[in-house]
């Protein structure tokens, strides 16, 4: 049987499936379980520097093509995230993710995690900060984060202040990712997540005539958006030198495999947990697995960037 371990980020890894941020990342508890059920990493709930109520509900509605979601960054805050998250004992790795509104609250959150992990209080290996929601004021996409400008401000000044792993998250939907993605290897940054919703987008009740998530838009998620975030893995792999984690309607082995062939050194999972129950990281693993042995790669890393030798 082909080995499914790998390596990211210096982080040793049992296999290269991460829980993406938002799903499932509310509590420690909930997290855990996750490992138990197979991710090799796992990311938290994006937490910003105030307590954040979030959109009004319904916040997640599911379409034809994948769910729409608004969640608008509901979530404790820094102080009481990093409480929550504190005292991590699993082997599997703990990434934590942030979103500010601008340079000053990341480097007010850069200086609070440094102190949780000077003092001992965290074990964490990445920091993950998230450039990209579509659909929260103030933050990300509707605060015009995404641009090499910014991107590359955000990465300098969270690595100027961070002792570990910094990953930055971007969208696939937006025109520019690969300079984007030049910016935050200049600003320092070791890993580029690609990636968040795609969007906006909007569902609509006919019966009631009226929009039917709470926000009114939300990021879509699932299939629909894999072949645009592939091709933007694919155009970033050859532009930059950092590892890129692929993220993006990943719901079985093979969509995995087409990722890392992209050029992802690792995947992360969320809506494919509500198509195949939370087990779905052993599922995918199990999938993969099985595919590379059937095609004579001893170890997954072998197809990292392989559709770019074609």
């Amino acid at each position: 049987m082909s080995s499914i371990e790998t390596e990211f980020l210096g982080l040793k890894m049992k296999n290269p499936t991460i829980l993406a941020s938002g799903v499932q990342g509310v509590t420690k508890g909930n997290l855990e379980e996750v490992c138990k059920r197979g991710a090799g990493a796992v990311i938290t709930k994006s937490l910003t520097l105030e307590v954040r109520k979030g959109h009004e509900t319904p916040i997640m509605v599911q379409t034809d093509s994948g769910f729409l979601n608004a969640v608008g960054y509901a979530n404790p805050g820094i102080d009481s995230g990093l409480e929550e998250f504190s005292g991590w004992k699993r082997k599997e790795h703990l990434i934590i993710s942030i979103t500010a509104k601008n340079v000053d609250e990341y480097s007010i959150l850069a200086d609070k995690i440094a102190a949780k992990l000077k003092e001992g209080k965290l074990k964490c290996g990445a920091i993950e900060a998230v450039l990209s929601c579509p659909h929260t004021p103030e933050y990300g996409l509707m605060a015009g984060q995404q641009t090499p400008e910014i991107a590359e401000k955000v990465a300098r000044a969270l690595k100027a202040k961070l002792p570990i792993p910094l990953i930055m998250k971007i969208s696939p939907g937006i025109p520019g990712e690969v300079e984007v993605a030049k910016a935050i290897e200049r600003g320092g940054a070791n890993a580029i997540d690609i990636g968040n919703t795609i969007g906006p987008g909007m569902k609509i009740d006919i019966e009631r005539k009226a929009k039917v998530l709470g926000f009114g838009m939300g990021g879509l998620s699932g299939p629909a958006m894999k072949p645009i975030a592939i091709r933007c893995v694919y155009d970033v792999y050859k532009s930059v030198k950092i590892p890129i984690i692929g993220c993006g309607g990943i719901t079985y082995g093979t969509d995995a495999i087409e990722y890392m062939m992209a050029g992802a050194s690792t995947i992360a999972i969320g809506t494919a947990a509500y198509y195949r129950g939370t087990d779905v990281f052993s599922k995918i693993t199990k999938e993969m697995e099985k595919w590379l042995t059937e095609h004579n790669y001893p170890y997954v890393k072998d197809i990292i960037g392989a559709a770019h030798k074609n």
